[in-house]
């Protein structure tokens, strides 16, 4: 991911250069890999069901090098294009998750998956500090070498210190399933948070078609120098995102922050269309918008989780994940677009527009519930052990008991101010899952 976000801060300022940039096509190779990377995230989850987690991540973060010699070495923006499509095309998000359910214990398991968030987090910071200082070294063309070698260094990691997983228990949590997909297409509350986090990310590819020119022509930065900017701002929107964050894990809260987090994205647009030209607004526009986006990033994957239907948690997330990636597409080329014919105030102005829809179909949504997921095994088959299922079903704050023909494992969602997981792990015939 370091590799992705490294150009983010420069590159409408270098892609101007190179033959044939236009502020369209500029948008265009900003978010081609989201395009690529929306078609391929759901196949190549199921493949490495298939071919194996290392074959595919091998193959995964091969395109992504490929793709990065390919924009390494072009000198005109469709070479640029072409370069960003490939790299996205080495879609491996949902096979890394995968991999890492099937070596971690459930009970270390969620721990594992904060630990990959809190790093793509680092990488983001780190990236918006040292891709300015980078590309003021190496220009353009240096930073997709410099991906291009971190890809490099992946693969070795991926062949040298990955274990190949002796079991597969991810298929159901992680991965999306055939049989679960019109479920979860239709669900209207996960349909909510799809085109939230479409929104959410749409938003943000379009920020850095704008922000860095304000960063320029309002701040009189230079490129090298964006990093001053970016470092102390991100570091104060965490500081304003925590206090949210812990308020909103309070019971019948997460809500009212969400909606909160989806208002200061608003706001921040509204405030950088006001003052495009002057400091403090931007200034001011920019740490609430990241305030708004650190929030919505850390929650949306979690209300997610626990709205998904009990055997469709992988299934919901694949598709999360590719309406994510498509906003990056969308984000773009619209942006770049826009950015083309009414300069940053325009962008600002769209990305108003789609965050204004979003929140009022958040505030006219009633909050459903909030349940747990829980993975039981049972001593024997689902087939054998239909008297433990009712059991189970029967049990308080139990709401939903999904089981998979042949396997022996069975997924619950759960009340978690209500159920006793001890109690249900104490019925006779199931054992919790390692």
């Amino acid at each position: 991911m370091f590799g992705l976000f490294l150009i983010l801060p420069v590159f409408v300022l270098y892609a101007p250069r190179l033959e044939g940039a236009t502020p369209l096509t500029v948008g265009i190779a900003l978010g081609a890999y989201g395009l690529t990377q929306a078609v391929l995230q759901v196949p190549f989850g199921m493949l490495s069901d298939r071919y194996g987690r290392k074959r595919m991540l091998s193959i995964g973060l091969l395109l992504f090098l490929f793709g990065s010699v390919v924009a390494a070495l072009s000198s005109s923006i469709e070479g640029i294009i072409l370069g960003r499509a490939i790299q996205g095309a080495g879609a491996i998000s949902a096979v890394v998750l995968a991999t890492l359910s099937d070596l971690t214990r459930e009970q270390t398991r969620t721990k594992a998956m904060a630990v990959v968030g809190v790093s793509i987090g680092f990488s983001f910071l780190l990236a918006l500090m040292l891709g300015p200082l980078l590309g003021q070294w190496q220009g353009l063309s240096g930073l997709f070498w410099i991906t291009a070698c971190l890809a490099g260094v992946a693969l070795l990691v991926v062949w040298l210190t990955v274990p190949t997983a002796t079991r597969v228990l991810a298929s159901v949590e992680i991965l999306p399933a055939r049989s679960q997909i019109n479920t979860v297409l239709f669900n209207r509350q996960l349909q909510g948070l799809n085109l939230g986090i479409f929104v959410l990310h749409m938003t943000l590819t379009a920020l850095f078609i704008a922000v860095p020119v304000g960063l320029r022509d309002t701040l009189g930065l230079v490129s090298a120098s964006h990093w001053q900017f970016y470092v102390p701002v991100l570091v104060c929107s965490v500081l304003g995102m925590v206090p949210l964050l812990i308020y909103g894990m309070r019971r019948h809260r997460t809500f009212v922050v969400f909606r909160l987090a989806i208002a200061l994205l608003l706001a921040a647009q509204l405030i950088l269309i006001i003052g495009t030209d002057q400091t403090a607004f931007l200034v001011t526009g920019v740490w609430l918008f990241f305030v708004g986006f650190n929030l919505l990033e850390a929650m949306l994957p979690s209300l997610m989780s626990r709205l998904a239907p009990a055997a469709g948690k992988g299934t919901a997330l694949g598709i999360y994940n590719t309406f994510q990636f498509s906003g990056v597409f969308v984000g773009g080329i619209v942006g770049g677009l826009i950015y083309g014919v009414w300069g940053v105030a325009g962008v600002y102005g769209f990305a108003a527009c789609a965050v204004f829809v979003w929140l009022v179909l958040a505030l006219s949504t009633s909050a459903p519930a909030l349940l747990e997921s829980l993975t039981l095994r049972l001593v024997n088959t689902i087939e054998e052990q239909k008297d433990v299922l009712q059991r189970l079903s029967q049990a308080p704050g139990v709401c939903e008991v999904v089981t998979l023909p042949g396997r022996d494992l069975v997924y619950l969602k759960v009340d978690p101010a209500v159920v006793d997981e001890d109690a249900l792990r104490e019925i006779d015939g199931v054992v919790a899952v390692d």
